[in-house]
């Protein structure tokens, strides 16, 4: 199953769909998309975007980075809300080859999901909110501060770990392009770290295990960390998943 939705300019682009989730339910086509920057929309591509429908984009990337990179082209209809998650930058591709990929970028996740408390708890709200129709949420490469929303979201609806951290390596197939685009940006030079756009699963699995270790549950995180509630669960169940029966 190809979930990669074929842009030019766009290199991860998803559909998060079709995954088993509470009560065997499926997650839905078409409702909820993961994204790398919705910046670099343009011509043909933003005619496809625009005919997946979404009506909500949530960009999870710093004030700086929208205005050096751009944001999703104004639409009508289209509703946009940036959430920024990070609020505390690093640079990856200038980190030193000893610096071991999984154990770096858990603790980078942990350090997101206990500082954008107010930004993640938006996020939630924003995509359980049926007037938001389908949403797409991004950063820039659409692999760490959007992989951490998309395993937060995924595992409201009960998808199993495996498959949450299944489509967090869905990344590495966009790895190469994510490399070329910072080459472009950066003619002459090579990324630092080897770990850079890359996207091993034990990234994910020492998140989830981390956040369950520290709160109980993901679900205890998103509860009572976030301050959200089961009302919002519930709803978000009631967008994302295929009927009962």
């Amino acid at each position: 199953m190809n979930r990669h939705l074929a842009f030019e300019r766009l290199h991860n682009f998803r559909d998060v769909g079709g995954y088993s989730g509470e009560g065997g339910r499926p997650v839905r086509w078409g409702r909820l998309y993961r994204s790398d920057s919705l910046g670099k929309l343009r011509g043909e591509d933003e005619d496809r975007f625009r005919a997946l429908g979404i009506g909500t984009v949530i960009d999870l990337r710093y004030d700086w980075e929208i205005a050096a990179k751009g944001r999703v082209p104004e639409a009508p209809g289209l509703r946009y809300h940036n959430l920024s998650i990070e609020h505390r930058p690093y640079d990856q591709a200038a980190l030193g080859p000893e610096v071991e990929t999984g154990r770096f970028l858990a603790d980078r996740y942990a350090e997101v999901a206990h500082d954008g408390v107010v930004e993640l708890r938006r996020a939630l709200e924003v995509m359980a909110d049926e007037d938001s129709g389908p949403v797409v949420f991004h950063c820039a490469s659409g692999k760490d501060r959007t992989g951490l929303l998309a395993a937060l979201v995924l595992s409201l609806l009960g998808v199993a770990e495996d498959d949450i951290v299944a489509d967090f390596a869905l990344t590495g197939l966009a790895t190469e392009r994510l490399l070329a685009d910072w080459r472009a940006d950066h003619p002459g030079q090579e990324p630092r770290w080897p770990g850079y756009g890359t996207a091993p699963a034990d990234i994910m699995r020492f998140f989830l295990a981390d956040l369950t270790a520290t709160h109980g549950s993901i679900h205890a995180y998103v509860t009572e960390f976030l301050g959200t509630d089961e009302e919002l669960v519930a709803a978000l169940r009631g967008k994302l998943l295929e009927p009962a029966g």
